[in-house]
């Protein structure tokens, strides 16, 4: 089991890096748009992430063509070595993915719609691919059964290619998708914090509390 924090905000995924639950963190273009950040601050977020304990960072390549996003791809490999680079499931991203597999990069195929372009990952071999289960739904499909297809077409290929699960927008579908045996998930750090806010637990937590002052010797 495997959760990522899908943001570019320090702020809001600091406390909940600390708690050391987080395997890493998923940034896009428009997530580093929202806090101002520009590519050549791409080196001290990934520094920061990686000093609190990330072992992965995902930074995604750009680029209006293959050549292109195997250049921005092999620069953002650079930062460092916990880098995967992200690609769109395009011609020109999967042509990219090819080439930089083939140079030792980790990859992630994103924007991934349906159950053949999940098929496309698991043919380049990337080790991720990102289902947006939430955009998948606002387009009126069952979001969920289409990503259990695709998990079921990755087991039955036998193939290593996992999904990273994107897009979610309630705690429900983490234990949904584990349930169809998705292990990978990149949760925005609103929805990562209802982890932590189950007000029966916060009782319990008061009361334990209350107790201990009469027993504390």
């Amino acid at each position: 089991m495997r959760l990522y924090l899908d943001t570019a905000d320090r702020h809001l995924a600091e406390p909940l890096l600390r708690t050391g639950l987080f395997w890493g963190v998923t940034t896009n273009p428009l997530l580093l748009q929202a806090v101002g950040l520009k590519t050549a601050q791409l080196p001290e977020l990934y520094a920061w992430a990686t000093d609190l304990g990330a072992k992965e960072v995902f930074f995604q390549g750009w680029g209006p063509d293959a050549e292109s996003l195997v250049a921005r791809g092999l620069e953002l490999r650079s930062i460092g070595e916990r880098v995967v680079v992200k690609l769109p499931v395009t011609q020109a991203g999967c042509q990219a993915a090819s080439e930089l597999l083939r140079q030792g990069c980790a990859v992630l195929l994103t924007a991934i719609y349906t159950p053949a372009q999940a098929l496309l990952g698991a043919a380049a071999g990337v080790q991720y691919i990102a289902p947006y289960l939430g955009r998948i739904a606002d387009a009126g499909r069952n979001a969920r059964a289409e990503v259990a297809l695709m998990q079921r077409l990755l087991k039955e290929l036998g193939n290593p290619t996992q999904i990273l699960l994107a897009s979610l927008r309630h705690l429900d579908d983490v234990v949904a998708m584990s349930q169809e045996g998705v292990r990978a998930f990149t949760l925005n750090p609103a929805v990562a914090r209802q982890f932590f806010e189950e007000p029966l637990t916060e009782e319990a937590v008061i009361a334990f509390e209350q107790a201990m002052k009469e027993v504390v010797a």
